[in-house]
C-alpha cells in the first residue's frame, strides 16, 4: 500500500474511533442527567479525620468532630439547607472579619459548668496548664451506629473526665438528622449516667445545649463588653463593624433581642440574612427534660444556648438547683436544633414545631 494510501486509512480510523468515543461520551451524560438526585441522610464515617460528615439530599448538613487535641465532640460547621455556614470559624477556620473571643465556643455542643466541681464549658486552649485541674474534658469514645437513609442516626459514646482521665460521666448520645428542600433538623439526646461514684450536678450559667453562630446572625452592636465566668474570669468581646450584621431573637414568650436573655421559654429563634438569604434556626427544648422550661442563655454576640440545669444562675429569686446522681443513676435531656432558609421561622410555625417534638420522644 502506498503512503497516501495509508495516511488515508488511518485518518479514517482515527475519525471513526472519535466518534465512538464522543457517542459513549454523549450516552455517558444522557444517563448521569437521567438519574435522579441523591435523597435522603447519607452518614460518612472518616477515622483518619475525626470526624462523620452528615448530607441531606447530597448536601453537607454537619460533621460530627471528635479530635483529641480539643477538649470536647461537636458539631462543626452547621450549615443551612442553601449551603450558607451558620457557625463561627474560630477558633478551626478563622474567618475575615469575625469574632476571636471564648474560644471554647466552637460549633454546635453540648456541656456544662459545674459537674462535681469541675468546669467543662469553659475549658479551652486559653486555660493555663497550671488550672487544668479544675476543668473537665469530654473525651469520645466510640460510634456505636451511624446510619443514613430517610433519617440519619448517628449513636456515640464520650466520657466526662477530670484533667486526670478519671470519668465522671458517661453520656450516651443520639443525633437524629432529617431535612426537606428548605430546612434541617438535629435532634439531640443524652443520657448523663454517674460512671465510678456520685456524681453532683450544680446550677451553674455555663450552658447547656448551644452553638456560637457566624457574623451575620449577631446582633448589631456598638458596645464593647466584658463577660466573666463562674471563676470570675473576664472575657471582653469589642465593638466591631456592623456591616452585615443582622441578628435578631424571638422567643415563645414574644420576647425580642437582649430581652430573651434569662427567660424560660418553649424555643428560642434567631433570625438574620446571610448570602442574600433569611435564615432562622430555633432551639426546642422537651417538656419532660429536667428544669423545663429552659432558661436562654442567648447572648447578642452570637453565643445561642438554652440552659436546663442552671436556674438561680439566671434569675437569684429562684432555688439553687443541684441534681445528685448516684452511682449508676442516669439523667435524659432532649433537644432539637432546626434550620429555615428562604423565609421567616413565624412564631406559629415554631409552635407547631414544639407540639410535634414534644410528642415524639
Amino acid at each position: 500500500m502506498r503512503q497516501t494510501e495509508k495516511k488515508f486509512v488511518n485518518r479514517r480510523w482515527f475519525t471513526a474511533l472519535l466518534a465512538v468515543k464522543i457517542l459513549i461520551l454523549a450516552t455517558c451524560l444522557a444517563i448521569n442527567a437521567q438519574k435522579p438526585a441523591e435523597k435522603g441522610v447519607r452518614l460518612v464515617t472518616l477515622d483518619n479525620m475525626e470526624k462523620v460528615d452528615v448530607y441531606v439530599d447530597g448536601v453537607l448538613l454537619t460533621s460530627y468532630r471528635y479530635p483529641k487535641n480539643l477538649e470536647k465532640p461537636f458539631l462543626y460547621p452547621v450549615c443551612a439547607p442553601n449551603g450558607s455556614v451558620i457557625t463561627r470559624g474560630y477558633p478551626l477556620e478563622p474567618r475575615a472579619g469575625e469574632r476571636v473571643d471564648h474560644p471554647h465556643q466552637v460549633g454546635l455542643w453540648f456541656n456544662h459548668g459545674n459537674v462535681n466541681g469541675l468546669d467543662f464549658w469553659n475549658n479551652s486552649s486559653a486555660i493555663p496548664a497550671g488550672k487544668k485541674d479544675a476543668y473537665g474534658h469530654i473525651v469520645h469514645q466510640k460510634i456505636v451506629r451511624a446510619e443514613g437513609g430517610k433519617k440519619g442516626v448517628l449513636e456515640v459514646v464520650t466520657h466526662w473526665d477530670d484533667n486526670k482521665g478519671n470519668t465522671v460521666l458517661t453520656a450516651n448520645v443520639t443525633y437524629i438528622f432529617t431535612g426537606d428542600k428548605t430546612s434541617r433538623t438535629i435532634d439531640h439526646i443524652v443520657t448523663l449516667t454517674a460512671a465510678n461514684g456520685p456524681a453532683t450536678i450544680t446550677d451553674n450559667k455555663e450552658g447547656l445545649f448551644a452553638l456560637r453562630v457566624d457574623r451575620a446572625f449577631e446582633m448589631p452592636s456598638n458596645e464593647s463588653l466584658i463577660f466573666t465566668d463562674e471563676k470570675g474570669n473576664p472575657t471582653t468581646v469589642k465593638a466591631t463593624s456592623n456591616e452585615g450584621v443582622t441578628g435578631m431573637y424571638t422567643s415563645s414568650q414574644g420576647l425580642k433581642g437582649d430581652a430573651v436573655w434569662g427567660t424560660r421559654n418553649d424555643w428560642v429563634c434567631l433570625s438574620g440574612i446571610k448570602d442574600n438569604v433569611r435564615i432562622t434556626f430555633g432551639i426546642f427544648d422537651h417538656p419532660k427534660n429536667p428544669g423545663y422550661p429552659a432558661y436562654a442563655h442567648a447572648r447578642g454576640y452570637g453565643l445561642f444556648s438554652v440552659n436546663n440545669l442552671g436556674e438561680n444562675s439566671y434569675d437569684p429569686k429562684v432555688e439553687k438547683k443541684v441534681y445528685n446522681l448516684a452511682k449508676g443513676e442516669s439523667m435524659r435531656l432532649v433537644h432539637r436544633f432546626y434550620i429555615q432558609s428562604g423565609s421567616e421561622l413565624t412564631p406559629q410555625k415554631a409552635n407547631k414545631i414544639f407540639k410535634k417534638f414534644s410528642k415524639t420522644y
